[in-house]
């Protein structure tokens, strides 16, 4: 398979190195295309996205290695956008101050009321998910993923980000502990925003590896059964590892494809530019 990753997070954000070692990297590995996509800033305290002042020199920093490298390997320019109603900004407001080639976007805090009443679902501790299910939801899990699911699906509607990220994300700390995900509510949910994706958006769903390698799920961002039901739906498709280090930039990404196509997908899309393209996998 001709390589790609279209999520990618340096130093600038919660990565660990500079955007030019992803770049060599990626060219060691022979991918074709390689987008960096760091967290966006939010407007509260955090220690995982860009902060607002350094958001230009991660911008020019990109541009720059598109320049150096152009000869090597396609570089796009992107951001991973939160989407919290009433509290993170528009997408299109970071599309057009960065003249990004496409968007991710993504749910890892869900609004109960406001900026102090937020559950992070993500994180590599899982007691910031038990804390947040209990205090806000009085752990009741339902009331907690429906929360997740219907802020996913305004996302879709009102920011229509070119990909979706770890679309089922709400899964990765439960680990069958509170919620099951062969229960009838959960697949209806589930069902309902890859409805709304397939009737009302043109969004790719990506599937991310990053919780095999790093061990924190069992299964893809989302889960093979989710994947048939895309692929039921015609509903785009991408591969990302979601890479927060060089090494990381491959992880899992041939499996990933070999999945794929024994759900029956033919191809995956990419961008070049800011246009679609598509690649048989």
């Amino acid at each position: 398979m001709n390589k790609f990753n279209l999520h990618t997070h340096t130093n600038f954000c919660d990565g660990k190195e500079d955007p030019e070692e992803y770049v060599k990297r990626a060219i060691d590995l022979g991918f074709h295309t390689l987008g960096f996509s760091g967290h966006a800033p939010v407007p509260f305290d955090n220690k995982f996205a860009i902060r607002e002042e350094e958001l230009e020199d991660y911008f020019q920093a990109v541009r720059n290695l598109r320049k150096q490298y152009k000869d090597h390997i396609h570089i796009l320019l992107a951001l991973e956008i939160d989407f919290i109603p009433g509290i993170t900004k528009d997408f299109a407001e970071f599309v057009k101050v960065g003249d990004l080639d496409y968007t991710i976007g993504g749910v890892h805090l869900i609004k109960k009321k406001g900026v102090k009443d937020l559950w992070f679902i993500d994180g590599p501790d899982p007691a910031n998910y038990d804390e947040g299910l209990q205090v806000l939801y009085g752990g009741h899990a339902r009331k907690g993923v429906e929360a997740y699911y219907n802020q996913l699906n305004e996302m879709i509607l009102t920011q229509k980000p070119d990909i979706i990220a770890h679309l089922d994300k709400i899964k990765m700390h439960n680990k069958n502990r509170f919620f099951s995900e062969q229960e009838g509510w959960y697949k209806d949910l589930v069902w309902k925003t890859l409805k709304l994706i397939s009737k009302e958006t043109n969004c790719i769903i990506e599937v991310n590896t990053r919780g095999l390698y790093k061990k924190r799920a069992a299964t893809y961002f989302p889960s093979a059964e989710i994947l048939e039901q895309v692929y039921h739906l015609k509903i785009p498709i991408t591969l990302s590892s979601d890479a927060h280090q060089p090494d990381e930039l491959d992880m899992y990404l041939q499996e990933a494809a070999d999945l794929l196509k024994d759900i029956g997908f033919k191809e995956v899309v990419y961008f070049f530019g800011k246009e679609k393209k598509s690649q048989k996998i």
